[in-house]
């Protein structure tokens, strides 16, 4: 494609070298530059990519777009832009021939439920025979290809490559996370969305946005500018949660004409529920609209997972999805990885893994494991280091409040040191009602409400699965579908699910022999 085509629409400062010519690839990472590439230094939050520059242009790039004062060497065509970060979507969106606009896009936004959400999206328009594509934090995936996904939501220009590979393979539906940070570092300002949709908000992420109302604004830009904005011709949804405190107030402040739908158990809402059952096995409801009523059942368990059932009804709805392909594609999705995931062996103690990783999280999956149990609750969860330390105590709390038995262990400590994060956990705890035992005082027989300490996560998922009886639940929180542990700098296998499969088939072994 023609440089100038290219940059079209792009503010430039100034322009030096011969702007004509084709650009073979678009990077911002100077080591994928190749012949002909344009190289966009982007200033990050740890590397500045002006630094990379000279290796971009050995390494071929001809054409470079950057903030700060630069003379190209001969051959080398230099675009001078107020801000390279802003800019590198559009660069993608022009280059990929704008890809999003040639798709129905869903974007799910909100602290909890995103993942849920997406799944449920994606059996639903299914059932309706659509080819579907998935963006989120667990991967990214269509047309039964599955790609790692190092971000909720990729950066701004591979979100443009992925949506053109899409269109390219006949894709119709995308749905999409869109993390706070995605909307916070331009990655989804070149996305045309036909739905945008709130599940709910509660603090996390602080470490980045510092504030909660940094955070919420985040969300909310999401909805003020960017929907309206990219809108496709047949118009935009906003769907709200209209039980959310946080979602009621993005409606009091939403524009007078904004196409809106809210969904909700407790207020008046357009998708809204009759009544309902939850158990251990599932979730039936009566589901009203303003035309008619159906009913819902489904195999996801807890009062939250009705919202996430709600909130992309509501979506399909917008959508003009029949009501026989939502219920096909409610009842049809039995699990979700890592979202209150059963690990179970016949008679032995339901063991449930789960990506809560925020007091809200933690608490709304304790509060519905809680109506089910029988006997205990054992919960093991750590908070990951390098991440908003100002939860940790608040989880601390949540844990030992609705748990029998809280296990306090590592999550992805990263760099920080995982007895100073445990530390900060217990910091929350109340000592006066929440004993805390030695590893060696805890057992089965135990009828005292408490926690400990047990670094090691496969020590502490072990001791958990062992202490339990037949009819106790134990919940392992904080790394869901991860098939990894962050320690230092580096990754180490190790997935949860696994670890409590296998602790599992040795507690049947040692109770058989």
């Amino acid at each position: 494609m023609q440089i100038r085509a290219v940059i079209k629409d792009i503010e430039t400062f100034q322009i030096s070298g011969n702007m004509e010519g084709d650009v073979s690839a678009i990077c911002y990472n100077s080591k994928n530059c190749e012949k002909n590439s344009l190289f966009v230094a982007v200033r990050g939050l740890k590397f500045d990519g002006h630094c990379y520059i000279p290796e971009a242009i050995a390494r071929g790039a001809k054409f470079i777009i950057h903030e700060n004062d630069y003379t190209p060497p001969p051959g080398v065509v230099s675009i001078k832009v107020p801000n390279s970060r802003r800019i590198l979507g559009l660069l993608g969106k022009n280059f990929y021939s704008d890809p999003s606009s040639h798709l129905c896009l869903i974007g799910v936004t909100g602290t909890n439920g995103k993942t849920t959400v997406t799944y449920l999206l994606e059996s639903i328009l299914k059932e309706a025979g659509f080819r579907v594509g998935v963006l989120g934090t667990v991967n990214y995936r269509f047309n039964g290809k599955v790609l790692l996904a190092p971000n909720t939501t990729p950066e701004s220009y591979e979100l443009q490559k992925i949506l053109r590979e899409m269109v390219d393979q006949g894709i119709t539906h995308v749905v999409m996370e869109v993390s706070s940070h995605a909307v916070d570092l331009r990655r989804v300002d070149d996305c045309s969305f036909d739905v945008g949709l709130f599940t709910n908000f509660s603090q996390d992420h602080l470490d980045y946005h510092k504030t909660l109302e940094n955070y919420f604004q985040a969300k909310k830009r999401f909805f003020d500018e960017i929907l309206p904005s990219g809108k496709n011709a047949h118009g935009h949804a906003m769907i709200i949660n209209g039980d959310d405190p946080w979602g009621q107030r993005l409606l009091k402040e939403a524009a007078a004409d904004a196409p809106l739908v809210t969904f909700g158990i407790e207020s008046a809402c357009d998708i809204a529920v009759d009544r309902y059952t939850l158990t251990i096995e599932g979730i039936k409801a009566e589901t009203s609209t303003k035309e008619r009523s159906f009913t819902l059942s489904s195999h996801l368990i807890g009062k939250f997972n009705l919202y996430n059932i709600l909130a992309a009804v509501a979506a399909s709805r917008a959508l003009n999805i029949p009501d026989e392909f939502i219920q096909a594609g409610v009842e049809n999705l039995h699990n979700i990885p890592g979202r209150l995931e059963k690990i179970s062996i016949p008679g032995k103690p339901d063991v449930f893994v789960d990506y809560a990783h925020t007091e809200d999280a933690l608490l709304r999956v304790l509060q519905n494991l809680s109506a089910f149990k029988k006997e205990k609750i054992i919960t093991v969860f750590g908070c990951g280091g390098d991440r908003d330390r100002g939860k940790r105590p608040l989880m601390g709390n949540a844990a030992t409040t609705w748990s029998d038995l809280t296990i306090l262990t590592s999550d992805n400590p990263r760099t920080e040191n995982p007895l100073s994060i445990i530390s900060q956990i217990e910091a929350g705890i109340c000592k006066s009602s929440v004993k805390k035992f030695s590893p060696g005082e805890i057992g089965s027989d135990m009828n005292e409400k408490g926690y400990v300490v047990i670094p090691d996560r496969r020590k502490a998922i072990e001791t958990a699965v062992f202490l339990a009886g037949a009819s106790d639940i134990v919940l392992i929180a904080g790394k869901g579908h991860e098939n990894y542990q962050i320690i230092g700098g580096e990754l180490f296998p190790f997935d949860d699910r696994h670890v409590a499969k296998e602790a599992l088939i040795n507690k049947e072994h040692r109770e058989t022999y």
